[in-house]
């Protein structure tokens, strides 16, 4: 009677221990099967595997994956996994099986899977490939040729994004100095948390020979506004009100503000950084639907006053990428200088400046003479004491000689008549 006794007894002691009385030790599951990668659209990876052969049948199966260097681990119960990334560089994933969500425990064997990146030459990719989302409107693309390239390379950029039945050529190519941009409409998006959507974008030429360029465009960064518009300035107990309306597309809210004021009369450049603006005071005027309102105290009305205003978005709806847009058209407000004054002193001074240089340079020059009187010439003097009579002497000599001359051809010529009549 013992011995069965002792036989019931491990029984339930093995039996106890199999409900979590005592921890059994645990199995390693054999890998995964059949992983393959594959690409979708132009940036979407997607792994795929089937369950392990020969595991057990009271475990419920979980899958352990990560991408190299044990980054984006994730365990989930689905057999494929999928990532939206930049196709330039290798990119591998590591998938392992286990019985539980557990981080602690041990995977199975894990079976890696890479897909590699494009073919071609490096160099020749194109370089600095970026996408600025202008007004929820259109997207612009830009690049720098590779090294290794043509000077006549025929570009082509390819785009994507999930409200697309289909990948979609930009067909407006065109150079911008260096750079080569394209630009593509992106107005409407089917879903409306947008958020978590991006746009893949591939740049290649057409002959295929040079290595194509990939680039993720997140649809909540990236983001540049258009210019805001003034409506309206307006002076209030030595405040100034400023009332401008926001671009199409955006709401209050996601927008930050930069107010920028200048003042002709202090010569004062100020920027006035606005988080949030909301007209509620009684001082705005007109229609303030689609409004927004700015006070900026201490501003004096005796001068003229400039404003411009820029916005961006912000971390409330998008990410915070410092994209600002180009400031509006300025709009001022205030007492105008006199311009006949101004113009008056321009033309004045340059003719006081005038004369007084002339002035100075005729001063100057007999303060000169005063200072530094000219010191006579020795050699003129002897030259007139001795060089003009001699010039004299030989005048008068030469006088005499040519009067004895002419007298004597004279004489000779009636001794000649003379002697011609007398023979006569």
């Amino acid at each position: 009677m013992e011995r069965p006794a002792r036989l019931c007894w491990l029984w339930a002691l093995l039996l106890y221990a199999g409900r979590g009385g005592v921890a059994a030790p645990a199995e390693s599951q054999p890998p995964v099967t059949n992983l393959s990668v594959s690409v979708e659209n132009l940036c979407t990876i997607i792994w795929t595997w089937n369950p392990p052969e020969g595991a057990s049948p009271n475990c419920s199966l979980k899958y352990f994956s990560h991408f190299g260097n044990n980054q984006d681990k994730k365990i989930a119960p689905e057999t494929h996994r999928s990532k939206e990334v930049p196709l330039n560089e290798r990119i591998c994933l590591q998938v392992g099986s286990q019985c539980s969500t557990n981080e602690s425990e041990k995977p199975s064997i894990l079976v890696e899977k890479c897909i590699s990146p494009p073919e071609g030459d490096p160099e020749s990719a194109v370089t600095e490939l970026q996408c600025i989302w202008h007004n929820l409107r259109y997207m612009k693309c830009t690049w720098l040729p590779g090294r290794n390239t043509s000077p006549d390379t025929n570009y082509t950029l390819s785009y994507w994004h999930r409200s697309l039945g289909k990948t979609l050529q930009c067909e407006n190519i065109y150079r911008e100095g260096q750079h080569i941009a394209c630009s593509f409409d992106l107005t409407k998006v089917k879903d409306s948390s947008f958020e978590q959507h991006s746009v893949q974008v591939m740049v290649k030429d057409n002959a295929g020979k040079i290595r194509p360029s990939y680039n993720i465009v997140p649809l909540t960064s990236h983001v540049k506004p258009d210019p805001p518009h003034i409506k309206n300035l307006s002076f209030q107990n030595g405040d100034l009100y400023v009332q401008w309306k926001n671009p199409q597309n955006f709401q209050s809210k996601c927008l930050s503000y930069e107010v920028e004021v200048n003042n002709s009369h202090a010569e004062t450049h100020d920027i006035f950084y606005v988080e949030e603006a909301k007209c509620q005071n009684t001082e705005f005027k007109g229609n303030l639907e689609g409004t927004i309102c700015f006070m900026i105290p201490g501003i004096r009305s005796d001068a003229l006053n400039t404003v411009r205003i820029r916005v961006k978005t912000n971390k409330l709806c998008y990410e915070d990428d410092k994209l600002w847009s180009n400031w509006s058209q300025a709009m001022s407000i205030g007492q105008k200088a006199n311009l006949t004054f101004y113009i008056t002193t321009l033309l004045i001074i340059p003719v006081i400046v005038a004369a007084a240089v002339i002035v100075l340079l005729l001063y100057l020059k007999r303060l000169k003479i005063i200072i530094f009187p000219p010191i006579p010439d020795p050699g003129k003097i002897f030259k007139e004491m001795f060089g003009d009579q001699n010039d004299d002497t030989l005048h008068w000599k030469k006088y005499d000689i040519y009067e004895k001359q002419t007298k004597e051809e004279t004489d000779s010529v009636v001794l000649i008549e003379s002697l011609k009549r007398a023979s006569q």
